[in-house]
Order: structure tokens, then sequence, then C-alpha cells
């Protein structure tokens, strides 16, 4: 072999060591991004290797820094990084609950049992609560929890020293579907605006409504039941009606069809045991219990009612706006005077009008000063006006699914809305396990903590509902059923516009009756010789007295009978 041979086999040589050291340099690079991205199962213990731990030491030390308030706080959970890290706990200032918040997750990821947890140490706190339970299986925030080997594992795991307690509870439900004390409203107090949302009416027939609102106000008929409201409509649409609204700009017999036609189908479902009297005093919600300590939790149990979703979530937004009206100015408080929790809260904004929606904005924006926090309860962020979402200053969010565009989509735009951290998000959000999520929150000088991996506290109060014997030993014992238990009747349009309708129809048979008898008068009278008509009075006076007596006598008799016959009519005599 020549020189030159031999150098063109050693170059080749070479170039297939070198080939071979790259491919084996790939092999470990692409090896040590799969350990890397590889998600770490909820709830397993990992080494400390760095690959296993999505912060560095020093950003575990900003987490727990930015999480060691001074004030009374809600205890939230601990960082997991890797595993739990039970001396990092995770924890909202109570002070500022009242600044507003966002619960959300895919369903089954543990949004309910994070409300329970919350809704616990709010009412130890002395914060009352209130919160809607769609599914049923948050009333078992009454019944103290049972301890399990699974259970107190995973509360030691994250430093949580759990002990069985149950909160003071009172169950309502709408109108008294169901167990609990009736929640009722006045359609007058339900309002123009929030009733065009229940009942799907479009701009136009929105402002029609509320036109008939405020005649109604201006008339004096009180809107009681939806009964009045249907009374108050037709009388609008009659010849009578038409002409006092007149003034007004009118009523649309087509307009006034749909809302009538809309009214029947609301009142085929069920609806109108929800309007009504007692209306709820809305204080009733504010109470302590007995203890003179713990709050009470209030919870509507709207499970018969999960087919009308638009109806309770209005009804909240009511109960919402009535809060804002009846409580006084507070700025900032030490603790909330009450937490409402708005579940299902996609249900409230979809199809919404613009002045809804604005409703909706200026009263979560207002009702803080009045010691007031919401946590909207939700899917994914998205389902909450932008409008809205900018009010809420802690955010806790379970696991997002990705299974479609519109998921990736929403997840994406999720990602966008928190804080700059060391979590690739749009990945953690993903693998979160049931019973974690991300968190961040308002501190104590209003900016956001840092965004922490936190798995949430086990309730100390049943994950599972409370018997029905126990709702309904619960509600027997009420002091408000007393008072609320039973609806009244009392005298509103409808019955005024039917007594009006009944006077309008006596007068008419008066008036018919007295047109007969004078008809009737007539045709007995006798009949008289024509007079002149232009003669002057001293002609007709010289005529009459020369006329002979036998013709005075017959036109004085005749004119008796006529009177005679006038009173005999109207007022039933036959007297002579």
């Amino acid at each position: 072999m020549t020189d030159a041979e031999d150098q063109v086999a050693a170059a080749q040589q070479a170039l297939a060591e070198a080939q071979a050291a790259l491919a084996a340099a790939q092999a470990a690079a692409a090896a040590s991004t799969l350990v890397d991205a590889e998600p770490t199962a909820p709830g397993s213990t990992v080494g400390s290797s760095d690959a296993a731990r999505p912060l560095s030491d020093a950003e575990v030390a900003a987490v727990r820094a930015g999480y060691s308030f001074d004030a009374p706080a809600l205890e939230m959970g601990a960082l997991v990084n890797g595993a739990p890290l039970a001396d990092v706990p995770i924890r909202i200032p109570l002070a500022m609950v009242n600044r507003h918040g966002l619960v959300a997750g895919a369903t089954g990821t543990g949004k309910t049992k994070t409300l329970q947890v919350l809704a616990e140490q709010l009412s130890a706190a002395g914060v009352p609560v209130f919160a809607a339970d769609i599914k049923g299986d948050l009333s078992g925030i009454a019944t103290a929890g049972t301890a399990t080997a699974a259970l107190l594992e995973r509360a030691g795991g994250i430093g949580q020293h759990w002990t069985p307690a149950a909160a003071p509870t009172e169950f309502f439900t709408l109108g008294g579907l169901g167990t609990g004390i009736p929640i009722r409203a006045s359609v007058k107090g339900f309002g123009p605006l929030l009733l065009s949302k229940v009942l799907g009416l479009n701009p136009t027939q929105e402002s029609s409504l509320g036109l008939v609102f405020h005649y109604a106000e201006q008339a004096q008929l009180p809107l009681v039941d939806l009964s009045d409201l249907r009374s108050v409509l037709m009388y609008l649409i009659g010849d009578e009606g038409k002409a006092e609204l007149a003034s007004l700009g009118g009523l649309s017999r087509a307009t006034t069809g749909v809302i009538l036609r809309e009214l029947v189908t609301f009142s085929d479902q069920g609806a109108d045991v929800f309007f009504g009297e007692p209306s709820i005093d809305v204080q009733q919600f504010l109470r302590l219990a007995p203890d003179g300590v713990r709050g009470i939790v209030s919870l509507l149990e709207v499970p018969s009612v999960q087919d009308k979703p638009e109806l309770f979530s209005t009804f909240l937004m009511w109960l919402l706006s009535e809060l804002y009206r009846a409580l006084p100015e507070a700025g900032d408080l030490p603790k909330p005077k009450l937490v409402f929790f708005f579940d299902e809260a996609h249900l409230l904004f979809n199809g919404a009008s613009k002045d809804f929606l604005q409703l909706v904005t200026q009263t979560v924006r207002l009702v803080r000063s009045k010691g007031v926090g919401i946590f909207f309860v939700t899917q994914t962020p998205k389902d909450v006006p932008g409008d809205v979402l900018a009010q809420l200053g802690s955010r806790v969010q379970h696991q997002l699914r990705a299974h479609t565009p519109d998921d990736a989509r929403a997840l994406k735009a999720t990602v966008s809305t928190y804080p700059i951290s060391g979590y690739d998000l749009a990945q953690v959000l993903q693998n979160l396990g049931t019973g974690e999520a991300i968190v961040t929150v308002m501190n104590e000088k209003g900016a956001p903590s840092p965004v922490a991996w936190t798995r949430v506290r086990t309730p100390q109060s049943s994950m599972s509902p409370s018997s029905p014997e126990r709702l309904a030993a619960t509600v027997a014992a009420s002091p408000l059923l007393a008072r609320y238990g039973i609806p009244v009747d009392p005298v509103s349009a409808r019955e005024i516009l039917e007594q009006k309708q009944k006077q309008k129809q006596k007068q008419k048979q008066k008036l018919a009756a007295v047109a007969a008898v004078a008809t009737e008068a007539q045709a007995q009278a006798p009949v008289q010789s024509p007079r002149i008509g232009a003669a002057p009075r001293r002609a007709k006076a010289e005529r009459a007295a020369a006329a002979p007596p036998e013709r005075r006598q017959r036109e004085a008799t005749a004119g008796v009978k006529i009177a005679r016959l006038v009173v005999a009519k109207l007022f039933g005599s036959t007297r002579r």
C-alpha cells in the first residue's frame, strides 16, 4: 500500500471515529433532555437531582419569603418542588381575600375541595361564607371528616396537622325546591336587567321590560311575583294601558308577546316559585355561629335546578347586587365581612348583554369597599371577561387539559396571565395532580406573590355529602325557618288591576242601566206637539199658562213617572 493509500485509510478511520463520537454525544444529550422534560408523578418521592426539581434553591427561598406573612392568613398547602416541601407553606393573607380571587381547573381536578378548604378556614377565622352547592357534594362541610391512612399520610406530607371538624352551616334553596330555607325575591327587587338575562331577551326586549318596570313603579303597582308582571303587561297592551303609556314611548304588541311567551315558559319550568314574599334579607348571610366566633357557612343547595343554570347563576348575581346595596362602606378591613363563592361562573357570562356585563364588572369592582370578597370558580380563566378577571387578586389554577385546539389556546392564554417564574407553566399546568394547583396571591403590600406549584390541604370536614337526615335536622333547627319557610301573598299589581277592572265593569253596567231607563222613559212619555224653536221665552210661558189644567196635570204626572223609573232601575226600589 502506497503512502497516499495509507493516508486515505487513516483519514477514513479518523472520520468514522469522529462520527461515532458525535453520535454518542447526541444520544447522551437526547437522553438528558428526556429526563429533564419527564413530568414528576404527583405525590411521588424523588431524589434531589436538579432534573426533578423545577425550581432552584434560590427560587425556593424566594417562594418561602414571598408567602411569609406576619398577619393572619389562610393556609393553602405546601410548595411542590419534585416533592412537597412542608417547610414552605403557601398562604393567602386574610386581609387580601376581599381583593377577590379565581379558582379554575378542568372537571375532577379538585376545585370543589379547594373551595371547601378555603370556606372552612374562613369560618374558623370568623368570616361568614356564602357558596352555591351545584352538585350537592359541598354539603359535607357540615359534617366532621373521617381519618384514613391515606388522608393522614397526605396531610403529614405537607405539614398539615389534620383533625376532623365541621363548620356551622345553614342550608338554603331557591324558592323552597329541595331541603333548605327558601330564598325568594320579589320581581321588583330582581329588576329588569337580571330578569332579561334569565329570560334570554334581546336588547330591544330588555329595554321594553325596563319600561314596564318604570311604569309599574310610577303607577304604584307592586311587582311581587311573575303573575303581577304578566298582569301589567296584559294591561299595557289594552286600550286603557296604551293611553297611559303613550307619554313614555309606548309598548310594541309583538315585543310584549315575546316577553309573555318567555314568562310562560319560565313559569312552566317551575321558576315562578323563586319570586314572591317574604324576600330574603341578605344580612342573614353575615351572621356568626352561636359561639360568636365562627362565621356561618351559607350553602345554596341547587341540585334541583341543575337544568336551569342561567337561573341560579343570575340569582347569585342578584344576591351579590343586594349585598352591594345593603352594606355600608367599610374600607380596608383586617378580614372580610363575607366571602362569596361564585361556582360555575361561566354560566353567568354566557350570552350576557353589554349592560349586564357592565353591572357585573361594576359590582365586583366596588363591592370590595363594602368588605365582601368574591371568588369565581370555573374551568378556565377565559370564562371570565377580562374586565372582571383584572379585579381578581388571588389565582388558584388546577390542571388544564389541551386535548383540542380550543383547549390549547385557552392554555396559552392562561400561561400569559401569570408573572414570570422558574416554571414551564404550559407543561406544569397539564401535569398537575388532583389536589394540586398553581397559586399566586396578593401579598400584604398588594403586590403579586411568587408563582407556586402547591399541594392543597385536605378538608377537615367530610369530603362526601352530608346525609339527608343531617340536612333536614339542620334546616329544622334553623331560626330562619319560621320567618322564611312559609310564602305570603300580599296585595300586589295583579290584585290591584283586577280590582280596577271590576270597578270599571261596574261603572259600565251603571251607565248602561241609566241609558236603558232613559230610553224606556222616553218611550212611555206622551207625545207632545212640536214646539216652535225660535219662540221667545215669554211666549212659551204665556202658552203654558193658557193651557188647559188637564194638559198641565198630564205633563207633571209624566215627569214624576220618569223620575220614579230611573230610581227603581238604579237602586232596585219599587216604592211609589
